[in-house]
């Protein structure tokens, strides 16, 4: 039974951090998308959060992705006056999206998937084993 609990544990990490990775990869996919016109916003970055949840069939707490916040930080300016979103200044206001941050946020999650993979893994070769044990 404790064997089924870390699968159903791991499982759901897996695909919470598959999410994650899926809201990063828009936001740096957006990280140059502007409005259309000088009184519209840019993209504005998203960032996930996430929620524990009961299986209470399982008796096990597993977590999921929960509501996706928009980022409340300031826009980027960058001078273009020949920009249809082009302020009267010649400003255009650029995504509140940072590269580096989300490089090293699309790690972590990849580095957590890894982590409830290895657990996916190490799981099945001991239910494996005792399968064998049981056998002999």
């Amino acid at each position: 039974m404790d064997f089924l609990k870390s699968l159903v544990t791991a499982a759901s990490g897996l695909q919470a951090q598959s999410g994650r990775m899926r809201i990063i990869a828009e936001n740096i996919a957006n990280a140059d998308s502007t409005a259309q016109t000088p009184d519209g916003d840019p993209y504005r970055r998203q960032i996930p959060t996430f929620r524990v949840s009961l299986d209470r069939e399982m008796d096990a707490r597993t977590v999921e992705l929960g509501p996706v916040r928009p980022d409340s930080g300031d826009f980027r300016l960058r001078y273009d006056p020949s920009h249809p979103a082009a302020n009267d200044e010649g400003h255009v206001e650029m995504p509140n999206v940072n590269r580096l941050v989300e490089a090293m946020d699309m790690r972590n999650a990849q580095r957590s998937y890894e982590a409830n993979l290895n657990v996916v893994q190490s799981t099945r070769q001991m239910i494996s084993r005792t399968l064998e044990i049981l056998r002999a």
